[in-house]
Order: C-alpha cells, then structure tokens, then sequence
C-alpha cells in the first residue's frame, strides 16, 4: 500500500510538473523544421487518441471512465491529471491532446524515472515567461527566437524507455515489453531514427547537411519490416528446416494486439500439396507467435484486465528452429516460407469498429522460396 501511495504521488507530481510548461505545439516547429515535420506526419507518434480509433477502441474498452493510456498517448494534455483519474475526457478541440506523442514531448524530457508498473517520463519545469529549452543530442545548436536548445544525454540513453520499455496491468500482468532494464535507446535511434539527407533547420546556418530521420520507421513500413528477421530452410528426405533468426535488439512480439505466423506451403505445378496449417495460422502453435490473455481462466481481449497471460515470442537475437515432416519433393517443387503481421489479432474484431477490420488483414513481412532441383 505504502508503494502504491508512493508510485501514485510521483505521478502525478511529474504530471503537474509538466502542466506548468508553456505548450509549443506540433506546427509551430514547422516553420523551421519543415523536413522533420513532413516526416513526422507520416509517423505513428503523430497519430492521436482521435485519428487512430482502433486504439480509441481499445482504450474505452480498458477503462469506460478514465484515460490512463494518456500516460504515454497524450502525454502533453494540460489535464493528464483529471483524464487518468477519469475526471475528464480527452478534447478533439484541444491542441495538448490532438497532437499526440508530440515534438515538444519528446524535447522536453529531464529524464526517464524506472517504474514497476511502467516507466515514467519526468518533463523539464519551466520558468514562467521564459522561452522553453527543448533537449536533442546536437551539440553547439543555433540560436532560435522560439526556444533555447541543448544536449541532454538522456537522448541516447533513455528517451525511448519512458513509453517503450514496458507496460504491467494492475494484475501484476505483462501486457507490453519490448526493451530490457539495462538496455538504453541507442539500438532504437539506430534502426528507427537513421541518419538522413538533409539538415535538422530549413535555414542550415552550419551546413550540417543530415539529420536523424523523425519518420519512426516501424511495422507500417514495407521495406523496414523486412528487415527484422532472417528465414533459412533447408529439405533432406521428408523433412523440412525452418530456422528463424530475430536480428532485432526487441522482441518479435511487443505489442499484445499484434501476431506475427508463419505459412509455408509446398506448391506442384500450380496445386499447393502441403501447409502448416489447414484454416488459421494459429493450428501451428510454434509458427504463430502472439500474446494470449485470460481472466478467471476465460480468454480476454482486451489485457487490462487479464490475470493470466501466455506468449510465443521470438526474443531479441534469438534462433528457433522449426522442424516439419512433409511429402517427398519432386523436381520443380515449390517450398515456400513466408512471415505475416497481422496489426490487429482476429479476436481484435470483437471491439473494433467497422472500418478498422482491415487491420486484421495479413501483411507480408518476408518470404523465402526454395525449388527442389
């Protein structure tokens, strides 16, 4: 109780920390960094608890009262206080809360406070009437009439780790993990942040001439989501080698709402004489990786409110090795092995609406062909 009281205090003291400072909002960085916020646009930090409805969905059917997810999805709101305590609701006409994860968000972090529960972002305080200082990683930044600027080295040590690291619901139950304790946010800011052509102002005063990319490269990402993970097989007599190699520094899995399986099939001419699987990728239990949540031994959607859970995960740098037993192959038999994403499980479908059933639909990720000589 004592740890909890605690936990609750440092909350929501670091929530009205971060009331206290003056908002800048998303545009206004545009007129100087015009590049980085076309590229920010298309990313899914940009998207909000009202342009992105599957997690809207989600959200209500977690908690119908209050906004807790305003922790990390709104985290500018300048009542994230009342929304986590149910006290308000989240304000289409209020720009600290269309924003998103926003850019004056990320550059106002101090520092990344490691939490049970999850971790918390402690925003930098403000005097009042002064220009706001908005931390990066650039040392010797130009001057700017809007803010002051300097380097804060949480920036490649723990910036991503206040959203991204992991999530527990009040049943002491995992539902998000995708970074360890001792890992810091270098490995993020190398794949997800590259550097790019181009320099961070529309003016480049000192010609620096590229800058980390603020597109967040992720799943939605055709070419990036390619890259993650190695495929090899191999055939000898009636068996067929499926070896997988997560060349990520996270996780396969990370996010409960998402599967990620394996389909392989074997094709003779323009017939497919073998699969893994009959209906659903889910038969392959080992190919089909994916969070499972129960309360009361009864299967949940949605996990804040799960008191069991179970995973098939493919864990960072790890290889796991497949083994099928298959048909005798002939000359010109096709072997395929293809990995899909699916963003939204099926059961997702119970609390989406309509237009979000699409995100259920499997997105190809990477495939491997082998033909029998």
């Amino acid at each position: 109780m004592k740890y909890f009281i605690f936990f609750l205090f440092l909350m929501l003291s670091i929530i009205s920390w971060a009331q206290e400072t003056k908002y800048m909002d998303n545009y206004s960085c545009k007129e100087c960094h015009e590049q980085i916020y076309d590229e920010y646009q298309t990313s899914a930090h940009s998207q909000s608890f009202f342009s992105n409805t599957f997690h809207q969905d989600i959200a209500k059917e977690a908690h119908a009262q209050k906004y807790e997810c305003a922790v990390c999805h709104m985290p500018m709101a300048n009542n994230l206080q009342e929304l986590v305590e149910g006290k308000a609701k989240p304000d289409i006409n209020n720009k600290t809360h269309t924003d998103g994860v926003s850019c004056f968000f990320c550059h106002t972090i101090a520092y990344v406070k490691k939490s049970h529960k999850y971790n918390i972002n402690v925003q930098a305080r403000q005097a009042e009437g002064y220009k706001p200082t908005l931390y990066g990683t650039l040392m010797n930044p130009d001057d700017s009439d809007k803010h002051s600027s300097a380097t804060n080295p949480v920036y490649t040590a723990n910036a991503c780790k206040g959203c991204h690291s992991h999530k527990v619901n009040d049943n002491n139950i995992t539902v998000f993990r995708s970074m360890e304790s001792a890992q810091n946010s270098k490995d993020c800011i190398i794949c997800h942040m590259p550097e790019i052509q181009g320099g961070a102002e529309k003016i480049d005063k000192r010609s620096r001439g590229h800058h980390a990319s603020h597109k967040f490269l992720g799943i939605h990402d055709e070419a990036f989501r390619a890259t993650g993970l190695d495929i090899n097989l191999s055939v000898e007599n009636e068996q067929l080698s499926v070896t997988l190699t997560n060349k990520m520094t996270h996780p396969l899995i990370i996010q409960a709402a998402r599967a990620k399986f394996l389909q392989i099939t074997i094709e003779r001419g323009n017939e497919i004489i073998w699969k893994n699987y009959q209906k659903k990728p889910s038969e392959d239990k080992e190919a089909y990786f994916a969070y499972s949540f129960a309360a009361d031994n009864r299967h949940v959607v949605v996990p804040a409110t799960a008191t069991q859970s179970a995973v098939n995960n493919l864990e960072a740098k790890e290889t796991k090795q497949l083994v099928y037993k298959i048909l005798p192959l002939q000359k010109g038999d096709k072997v395929k092995v293809a990995l899909y994403v699916q963003l939204a499980r099926d059961d997702c479908k119970k609390v989406m609406r309509d237009e979000d059933i699409k995100l259920t639909q499997p997105l190809l990720m990477k495939e491997v062909v082998y033909i029998q000589k």
